[in-house]
């Protein structure tokens, strides 16, 4: 049996993660790969009570590992969350979001999907989380057809499963911490031709907190990705 792993990373997120648990706990329990799969939440040094609040929900619920770090940002905590799974043996590596805009609802189809393409990639084609959000990726978009001459459709969408295998081969070329590791890793399976099948998903508002991530703070990771992106393209 395949065995599952869920990777969230979380910050800030005492308002949302125990019902996004709630929501995603019965996923790993519907493909339990005998016991072996299992739900990880990657709380990113938050400042408020999101891990003991993780903790709490792990009574009853033996396939859901809270984990804590100091805080590194989003990117670096799903690459923690990559080679957890990896060390761990994983089959199948799943990374989502801890601030309710995916939905559990939508992971089957892609759970069937999973012996036809190595790397499954959801597109946010219906999007409730603002105009700045859509424009933000319409930028991207636009960034890596310039930088990399690839045409992606949401290279950043959380919500995505690869195989084991692919992620050992690509995963070392992402640079350890990089800020826009799913961005980085998507160039490199569309690139390098791994098989990358787009699947389009909802993508609701955050159902509650705050975003950590401004608009500032948006403009200034976009600046220092293009300089990056242009030093990692000589390497490719």
């Amino acid at each position: 049996m395949d065995s599952l792993y869920i990777i969230m990373p979380a910050y800030n997120e005492e308002e949302n993660i125990g019902k996004v648990i709630e929501e995603w706990y019965p996923i790993v329990e519907r493909y339990s790969g005998n016991g072996k799969s299992r739900l990880i939440i990657i709380d990113d040094g938050s400042r408020d009570g999101t891990y003991e609040v993780m903790r709490k929900f792990t009574e009853n619920r033996p396939l859901f590992v809270p984990l804590t770090k100091k805080n590194e940002g989003h990117g670096a905590t799903v690459l923690f969350g990559y080679h957890y799974a990896l060390k761990n043996n994983a089959d199948y590596i799943f990374q989502t979001d801890s601030d309710g805009q995916t939905i559990p609802g939508e992971f089957d189809k892609f759970w069937e999907m999973r012996k036809s393409s190595e790397v499954i990639i959801g597109n946010r084609n219906h999007r409730e989380d603002g105009i700045s959000r859509i424009f933000v990726t319409k930028v991207l978009k636009f960034v890596l057809k310039i930088v990399f001459g690839i045409n992606v459709i949401d290279a950043n969408c959380p919500y995505r499963l690869m195989t084991r295998n692919v992620l050992m081969k690509y995963l070392p070329k992402v640079p350890e911490k990089f800020n826009l590791s799913n961005v980085l890793l998507t160039v490199l399976f569309v690139k390098e031709k791994a098989g990358v099948v787009f699947v389009p998903i909802t993508f609701r508002e955050r159902q509650g907190g705050t975003n950590s991530i401004n608009m500032k703070s948006i403009i200034k990771i976009g600046l220092q990705a293009v300089v990056d992106f242009q030093k990692i393209r000589k390497g490719l």
